[in-house]
């Protein structure tokens, strides 16, 4: 055995509660080894609290040992000195306890607060946690991070700085993927940044970026720093360029910068800032391109979230949305995640809200940014009440009471007020098993206007009001049994719904349509008492809905592994209300029948079903299929089918559209992403996307080619380009994606990025 050698500075610094105990009882003390004044054998690593006013002990341990009382001691072979976090050892070791100077020599290593440093020689003072090593290779074992210098000084338990030297969190230390190489490193793991002065970035040992001054993260917490650059190539802008830099202005509010240059239009610049606070959040995002050399005009978009809680159920929100032109969302897209469809119509509100009880109320003002001959209306202003009871001697009650402005930009559409009153009361019976709820309620809506145009028949009065009666009964029943299919035991259900509704035909051809469109394809439509969304339409209804649906639910978990529904919709009478004074009646009749399943088949498979027949009309309505796989880790493949109709809603273009979409891994390492969305009327594609995604350990690297649509085209048909984004990760300077894996998950349900191996939340961990 070695000979060993220890002392004490203070014997009370081995305190014998552990703080970090996993261990309890008799089986968490320590074994003492030598006597009372020895060193213990612990059955875990833990800290040991300081009593006040204590000192931590001080031990050494050698092959050999000379000492002079009170004045040094001189340690040889394998010699090493501890105290509390800190360590120094080396082949030969002189303690000063005058100076509490340590000194190593040959093979010296010096570890602090769980940073690790081998060299030559160490200088280190003990009670300080300051000193210096010469040509060292350290690690810092709480960030990840290593490297080689020249020197290195200790200032205190958490400052270091580095003298010519490397950095990097590549677990590679031959050649490591990349580093930094500066003339100083100033590294505080305090404040959880590294400074480097004067450096250069290097990636596969090619030179990517220098700067007289970089600041990084010393862990996954936020910092200021530089985010990821992203690159693209496109058919329209060109090599395209995005260099972010994130402010951590404070942990409820932050900042980020992106300076971007595109080749073919100019210099950019985009700022996002977020807030967060006890009682309001918010976000303000522009974008400010000073002359684009396309277009030759100054273009911009501004985008404003704000939302504050009141005192007493009150509370405040804006939402403001401009552009400079129609094709900024595909042009200029923020951040470079291009998005495969545009928009025309950007919204600018504000307006109060207030809850409490059964009472609801939104007071706001709403305006439209629009850009084409849209119709939608902007409301200047709007009060919504609503008021709410339930199970009030069995009854449920309430009303909806709505005041509103319609003002729009063409002077050839019909603008006014109108004022909207919806009273309703039902009364709900609910047994085991079984549930029936008559319900009847009454639509009132007053119109002053103060301008029509062509959407109206003409000679229609300026003032009027309609009111329409409605008539729902709604019944249904749920059955229960335990079956077993395929040798797996399930619960079954078989619930049969009745829905009838009776609404008087009125006629509203002369009511102008403000904020009133065709009620969507779905099974919750289908026990809709009205055929259409809005206030300025009631369809006239005689019509009965039945509908049957059956589950099967797993006994152990609850989870529902598959579901089948058959409805039909029966119109007693055919109604006459249209959406469209030049609509046909056969658009709005509703005898149909629909089906859906959905099912889960094994692990990671599921799929739905829907198709909508009119009988009616003897066409197919709306038909929508599609599952999905995920048998693994990264391993996604989406099929869906879509087709609806044409109808006035989709400006008579039907929607025939044939996706997939998946995530796949083809290497170690090696995901591959893609999507396509053709138009199967159209005979053209839509939207395709195809990239690639390398993740080794302290980086990524992802490449996509995307052909996009851009419905804003001016054209006869949509515009399309093409596109090739490019975006390297540097594991430990940044892994936040600004960019392009967004852009993966928007077109990919289910997409998973690589997992980020864990850090080591210990100054313990690989404790030498």
């Amino acid at each position: 055995m070695r000979p060993l050698v220890s002392f004490m500075l203070c014997a009370a610094g081995y305190a014998p509660l552990a703080s970090h105990a996993q261990l309890t009882g008799g089986a968490a003390l320590a074994e003492s080894l030598d006597g009372v004044w020895g060193l213990r054998l612990a059955p875990q690593l833990s800290e040991q609290p300081l009593r006040p006013g204590d000192q931590p002990a001080i031990s050494a341990m050698a092959d050999s040992a000379t000492a002079t009382t009170g004045t040094d001691l001189s340690l040889k072979g394998q010699a090493q000195l501890r105290r509390y976090g800190s360590s120094v050892a080396g082949d030969a070791l002189h303690y000063d306890l005058d100076s509490d100077k340590a000194d190593a020599y040959g093979h010296a290593r010096l570890v602090n607060n769980g940073n690790v440093f081998d060299g030559p020689d160490a200088h280190f003072y003990v009670e300080a946690n300051e000193g210096y090593i010469s040509v060292p290779k350290y690690r810092f074992h709480l960030t990840g991070g290593w490297g080689s210098a020249q020197r290195i000084d200790l200032l205190d338990r958490e400052r270091t700085v580095v003298h010519h030297g490397t950095y990097s969190t590549c677990p590679c230390e031959s050649i490591p993927a990349w580093y930094l190489k500066a003339s100083e490193f100033d590294v505080d793991s305090g404040n959880d940044e590294g400074i480097a002065h004067n450096g250069v970035l290097f990636f596969q040992g090619v030179p990517l970026l220098a700067s007289p001054w970089l600041s990084f993260p010393l862990s996954g917490a936020r910092r200021s720093g530089f985010l990821p650059p992203t690159f693209s190539v496109s058919s329209t802008n060109g090599v395209d360029v995005a260099l972010p830099y994130y402010f951590n202005l404070a942990p409820n509010y932050d900042l980020t910068l992106t300076p971007r240059v595109m080749s073919n239009r100019g210099a950019m610049l985009t700022a996002d800032y977020r807030y967060l606070q006890p009682n309001a959040s918010g976000s303000i995002s522009l974008a400010w391109l000073p002359h684009d050399a396309i277009t030759g005009t100054d273009r911009y978009s501004i985008a404003v979230n704000q939302n504050w809680k009141l005192d007493s159920g009150w509370g405040a929100y804006v939402n403001y949305n401009r552009v400079s032109d129609s094709t900024v969302a595909t042009d200029l897209a923020s951040g470079v995640a291009f998005p495969t469809s545009s928009t025309t119509l950007y919204q600018q509100e504000a307006g109060l809200t207030y809850s409490n009880g059964p009472w609801s109320v939104l007071a706001r003002e709403q305006r439209w940014q629009a850009f084409s001959n849209d119709s939608t209306y902007n409301r200047e202003p709007q009060v919504n009440v609503r008021y709410a009871r339930y199970d009030v001697g069995g009854f449920d009650f309430g009303a909806e009471a709505d005041a509103t402005r319609f003002t729009i930009a063409s002077s050839d559409m019909t603008q006014g007020n109108r004022f909207v009153f919806n009273p309703y009361v039902s009364y709900p019976i609910e047994r085991p098993g079984w549930f029936l709820t008559p319900k009847l309620a009454w639509h009132f809506a007053a119109y002053d206007l103060t301008s029509i145009g062509s959407d109206v028949p003409a000679g229609e009065p300026k003032s009027f009001s309609v009111n329409v009666p409605t008539f729902s009964l709604d019944s249904g029943m749920r059955f229960e049994r335990s079956v077993r299919l395929f040798g797996q035991s399930y619960i079954q259900t078989l619930e049969p719904r009745l829905f009838y509704v009776y609404t008087p035909y009125r006629d509203q051809s002369f009511v102008p349509l403000f904020d009133t469109a065709t009620a969507d394809f779905g099974l919750a439509e289908l026990f809709m008492p009205n055929s259409f969304v809005g206030n300025d339409r009631v369809s006239d209804a005689n019509r009965a809905t039945a509908a049957l649906t059956t589950r099967f639910i797993d006994p152990a978990s609850g989870d529902e592994r598959a579901r089948f529904i058959l409805a039909q919709q029966y119109d007693f009478t055919t109604p006459h209300v249209t959406l469209g004074t030049g609509d046909r009646i056969a658009t709005v009749a509703r005898t149909s029948v629909i089906a859906g399943a959905s099912y889960k088949l094994g692990p990671g498979f599921s799929a739905e079903q829907a198709v909508e027949y009119s009988q009616a009309n003897h066409y197919l309505t709306h038909a929508e299929a599609g599952f999905g796989w995920a048998p693994g880790a990264r391993q996604v493949l989406n099929v869906a089918y879509r087709y609806t109709r044409a109808n006035s809603t989709l400006d008579y273009q039907p929607v025939n559209q044939f996706i997939v979409s998946g995530q796949w891994p083809l290497a170690r390492n090696v995901v591959s992403v893609a999507r396509v969305n053709y138009d199967m009327s159209a005979h053209r594609l839509i939207a395709g996307l195809l990239g690639l995604q390398y993740d080794a350990d302290c980086w990524s690297l992802g490449v996509a080619f995307e052909k996009y649509t851009n419905a804003t085209g001016s054209g006869a048909s949509p515009s399309t380009g093409t596109r090739v984004m490019m975006q390297l990760q540097l594991k430990g300077l940044s892994q936040v994606d600004n960019g392009l894996l967004n852009q993966f998950r928007a077109n990919v349900p289910g997409y998973t990025p690589a997992t980020t191996v864990t850090e080591p939340v210990s100054r313990f961990s690989d404790y030498p």
